[in-house]
């Protein structure tokens, strides 16, 4: 299992400054601009002082209340940070790329479902933090916001809404700034822009040391999981962001029961989980696209 951070090593010091600056536990939101949709009195009485202190470029804002712990924890969508998952999983993620390079796990770092980069900005800079120049991070996502439920294909995913979520919807040139904006943009990082089904099967990984899930829905977990973990290897980690949704879980269990996978899984906050692939994977495995069930596998 991957050792914990002690925070004494000069790369430990700048990991820890760079969780703080991805979260902006460094320098909180304080203040958060008013929607510009603003309904009943409130809106008839804000929406024409939004409009005049627009045209003299200043902003309605809400003062924030005091986020400490939702962040620590990745309970919220933050205006500016470039991720949401707060630094109890980023803390994980260390911890897990960390051991694959001292322990000589061999392949790369992908991230399915990025948002707006933070993590795998974060996996850049562990591999910069130990000048390790081999391994690439892979971002795979469609940088316009997550599918539509197909309900007769997945029917765990029927009436999801995320995929209505502007803010979700992250674009791809975005986020290539974000990583320029620490310096981390270079030939170690690639990205796979697309819908899962149409890029994570042709994906040109041959093996992966670190596979971090977090697509939210049963469909990109599963498309995920059947394209990509057969490349993890052996010592490799796998990471779920979102295993305190039910859609999520649902999807790691069908496809972990399917496989056989025994590995126990380690829970790290109130929705991310890991576990370490301990053997070579024992089935081959394919959604069955034209099934009415999302958990027909084979």
């Amino acid at each position: 299992m991957p050792e914990p951070v002690s925070e004494t090593t000069p790369q430990e010091l700048y990991l820890h400054l760079m969780k703080q600056c991805l979260t902006r536990m460094l320098w909180p939101e304080k203040y958060r601009p008013m929607a510009a949709s603003l309904n009943g009195w409130r809106g008839l009485i804000l929406k024409p002082l939004q409009h005049l202190a627009r045209q003299a470029q200043m902003e309605l804002v809400h003062v924030e209340p005091d986020r400490t712990e939702a962040r620590q924890e990745g309970r919220d969508w933050p205006l500016e940070a470039e991720t949401m998952v707060g630094l109890k999983r980023l803390e994980n993620l260390q911890q897990c790329v960390t051991s694959v390079i001292r322990n000589g796990v061999a392949g790369d770092l992908i991230e399915t479902g990025v948002w707006r980069g933070g993590s795998s900005i974060f996996m850049r800079a562990i591999l910069k933090a130990y000048g390790d120049t081999s391994r690439k991070v892979w971002l795979a996502d469609s940088f316009r916001g997550l599918p539509p439920p197909d309900p007769t294909r997945y029917p765990v995913d029927a009436g999801d809404t995320l995929w209505k979520y502007s803010e979700l919807a992250i674009p791809l040139e975005q986020v290539k700034a974000n990583f320029s904006r620490y310096g981390l943009l270079d030939d170690q990082v690639a990205f796979l822009p697309g819908w899962f089904r149409d890029t994570l099967p042709r994906a040109p990984l041959e093996r992966i040391a670190v596979l971090r899930l977090d697509g939210d829905l049963y469909e990109s977990t599963m498309e995920a999981l059947v394209a990509l973990y057969s490349k993890v290897s052996v010592g490799g980690y796998v990471i779920v962001d979102d295993y305190g949704l039910p859609t999520c879980r649902a999807a790691i269990e069908d496809f972990r029961q399917a496989q056989g996978i025994t590995d126990p899984i380690q829970l790290i906050d109130w929705t991310g989980a890991f576990w370490q692939r301990s053997a070579a994977n024992p089935v081959a495995m394919t959604v069955r696209r034209e099934s009415p069930s999302l958990r027909a596998v084979s």
